[in-house]
């Protein structure tokens, strides 16, 4: 698979699916949750209190792991790993681009201090269960 065909199925992958989960580090061991991810071409964008234990865990590692895309279907679901570096973006305009009702259960506006959004950017992307040469790894 050409590294566009490649490309293109993350970017599918990325605008079809939301929700995946997040891993920081904390105490030199991993620890995951479920989150809503955005993203603008291949950075990852997902909202968050600004009071949370993974923000605690990216203060002091700022590497991450996502998975994003597999549906529970069975053995063949394709997805994503994601393995990049993530910093806290509080500016105005990141947090009114990626303000929807959905926030307003957590946060009372795009102005809260305590909404924040997680910024990653990925170092390598690697596109799984498609097709029989899976693994593939998008360069960046």
């Amino acid at each position: 698979m050409s590294q566009t065909e490649v490309k293109n199925k993350v970017l599918e992958i990325l605008e079809s699916d939301y929700v995946g989960t997040l891993s920081t580090i904390k105490d030199n061991k991993p620890h995951s949750r479920f989150m809503t991810f955005f993203h603008e071409d291949l950075t990852l964008m997902t909202p968050t209190s600004r009071e949370t234990h993974k923000v605690e865990d990216i203060k002091e590692n700022h590497n991450v792991h996502v998975l994003l895309g597999y549906d529970g279907k069975g053995w063949n679901d394709r997805y994503i790993e994601v393995q990049g570096t993530v910093e806290i973006d509080d500016s105005k305009e990141t947090k009114e681009k990626l303000w929807g009702d959905m926030l307003s259960k957590w946060f009372e506006s795009p102005e809260d201090p305590n909404y924040i959004v997680l910024k990653i950017t990925p170092e390598t992307i690697r596109l799984m269960n498609e097709g029989e040469n899976t693994p593939e790894t998008l360069e960046l």
